[in-house]
């Protein structure tokens, strides 16, 4: 096992991570109600195929990260999740920037995937919605040496997260022909 990285205190931890995830949330929530006319010199389009880049590339990195953790590489385990958790932090950035500028693309009634489409778009935004304060919970488990309560939490964060990410993808590849 790898030592602790941060102290435990539990209430200024449980006041800061659902502070952070319920602002969080309200700001993807109210990307609705704002939209940014600026001329880029690019197509800011580009944003989702970043975000789309980052959810594939924290998928990976889950899935390598579960590895090491089972070969016991713990810190290599560690490091892995700080940088899947980086790239979500990035991925958020470039998430709001992508809807302020761009809004909403609507799927067309007649395209043959629209269901489909629906089903793993709709399942994305519920988990997406509820997955931070899991994460959060879980990496500050980890960080303050909690092993028992990381690993318990994990098992519920980690398939979420990496549904998350994997669907995040899914969906930016079915919406993409229509931006």
């Amino acid at each position: 096992m790898i030592n602790a990285t941060i102290q435990k205190n539990e209430p200024l931890a449980k006041k800061v991570i659902w502070a952070f995830s319920i602002v969080v949330f309200l700001v993807v929530v109210s990307l609705k109600k704002i939209h940014v006319d600026a001329d880029l010199g690019f197509n800011p389009h580009v944003f989702a195929s970043v975000n789309a880049f980052i959810n594939g590339t924290v998928a990976i990195t889950l899935v390598l990260a579960l590895a090491a953790v089972k070969m016991k590489k713990y810190l290599v385990h560690k490091r892995m999740m700080l940088f899947a958790m980086v790239l979500s932090f990035i991925f958020l950035i470039s998430y709001v920037a992508h809807h302020v500028l761009t809004g909403d693309t609507t799927y067309p009634k007649e395209a043959p995937l629209r269901a489909l489409y629906f089903v793993v778009l709709i399942t994305h935004i519920i988990l997406a919605a509820i997955i931070l304060p899991f994460i959060l919970f879980t990496t500050y488990r980890g960080l303050t040496a909690d092993f028992s309560a990381h690993k318990k939490i994990a098992r519920i964060t980690w398939p979420i997260w990496f549904y998350v990410a994997i669907s995040g993808v899914i969906v930016y590849l079915m919406i993409s022909p229509y931006y």
